[in-house]
């Protein structure tokens, strides 16, 4: 039977791939190390979890708006305004099935078929995916490591063209663990004033920011910025919420009712008593996602450190997310174990079935000289997995 051209377009995730390769390992008694999935490794706070359990108690499984209950976007706008400086009423924001889904359907809201869009690389996998789904165009900014691996303004108004639609900003960044200065984000959007250009703003990692790293919305940067920026965000990494699949997305209502019409036909509305969770998540924090966001630190800061202390490896020190990037390109060309590695798909590979650690290979974010390493794991993995990769290197 047929299936669809758009359908077979579309490639699996490459991080859900390796963290599947390394659940079969370890299924067969293989004792892996994995760096793969993004995902924090703490529980949900019990504040949380108790908030949904009373609501199902209470009989909330029904249907609910399809934008999201009320109380959570009131709880949104609220934390918006006290956070980052940004003032939506409800009806600028709607609830959606993680970020994942407010990337793909704010997209399909504000996308014909030919737009381009704008993406620096390293960009989140899903990126060019998502894009492609809604008829646009990729267009891949390759960025300099010299620059943290951030996009300039120069590079950006010089990938402009009449078909530009949107530019993709994520900060904190997945997967290069950088973030973007306030002063660097103003000049990106001086950029694009007075443009009919989209900034779709991922902004879910936004509390997990490290040393002295500023942390702004480019929706509050100006009015301008405001009025054509969709602020993507949601509870998944913040409040280790993963597996409750909540996201949403604030900006100018006309784009925000698109994306409800669209959610009325593709998934009604996000589960009932998941939302309860979540409005408990953004009023009731007492402390879990600093206690977090300290740990992250920490393993970031002792990653980062002995990555570059491995001779041909040289690594960034992450001010965000969860992630470590490093070049390993020193290494191509070298047969290792008997195998050759000539890009990061292979280096990857080769050290996954040599030493059992999962990493993810940077070519699945647009760099191919890098790899991808997630410090949402125990220090005493980070260190066991790093003991691996030295040795391995080293033969």
């Amino acid at each position: 039977m047929k299936i669809s051209k758009r359908a077979m377009a579309v490639i699996d995730s490459p991080t859900m791939a390796v963290a599947t390769k390394a659940m079969e390992l370890k299924a067969k008694g293989v004792d892996v190390v994995s760096f793969g999935a993004g995902e924090p490794d703490f529980d949900t706070p019990d504040y949380i979890k108790e908030a949904a359990i009373a609501a199902l108690k209470a009989g909330q499984t029904k249907y609910t708006a399809t934008t999201g209950i009320a109380d959570l976007r009131k709880a949104i706008c609220a934390k918006l305004e006290k956070e980052n400086n940004l003032k939506y009423a409800p009806g600028q924001v709607i609830v959606n099935i993680g970020a994942k889904h407010s990337v793909y359907e704010s997209m399909q809201a504000v996308l014909d078929d030919g737009d381009e869009v704008i993406m620096p690389a390293p960009y989140w996998v899903t990126y060019p995916e998502a894009i492609a789904l809604a008829g646009a165009k990729p267009v891949v900014v390759k960025t300099d490591r010299a620059n943290s691996y951030k996009m300039t303004p120069a590079q950006l108004k010089a990938a402009i063209t009449p078909k530009t639609a949107m530019v993709i900003i994520n900060s904190p960044n997945n997967p290069g663990g950088f973030t973007y200065t306030p002063d660097e984000l103003r000049a990106l959007a001086k950029v694009l004033e007075g443009t009919n250009i989209w900034i779709l703003s991922d902004e879910i990692y936004e509390r997990l920011i490290y040393g002295d790293t500023k942390f702004i919305s480019v929706a509050a940067l100006s009015e301008d910025a405001y009025k054509r920026t969709l602020t993507i965000n949601g509870f998944s990494k913040s409040y280790s919420m993963t597996g409750w699949r909540l996201g949403y997305t604030a900006g100018p209502k006309d784009a925000i009712d698109a994306m409800g019409r669209l959610q009325s036909h593709m998934t009604q509305n996000p589960v009932s008593f998941a939302q309860v969770g979540a409005v408990a998540a953004l009023t009731k924090e007492a402390g879990q996602v600093e206690a977090m966001r300290v740990e992250f630190e920490k393993r970031g800061i002792h990653m980062a450190a002995r990555l570059n202390a491995i001779k041909g490896v040289v690594c960034p020190q992450p001010t965000g997310a969860f992630y470590c990037f490093p070049d390993v390109s020193a290494h191509f060309g070298r047969t290792i174990g008997g195998v050759k590695i000539t890009d990061s798909m292979s280096f990857s590979s080769a050290f996954l079935e040599q030493a059992s650690v999962a990493l993810v290979p940077g070519g699945a974010f647009g760099c191919d000289e890098n790899v991808r390493l997630s410090f949402a794991t125990s220090m005493a993995q980070i260190d066991k997995g790093l003991d691996r990769l030295e040795q391995w290197l080293g033969e």
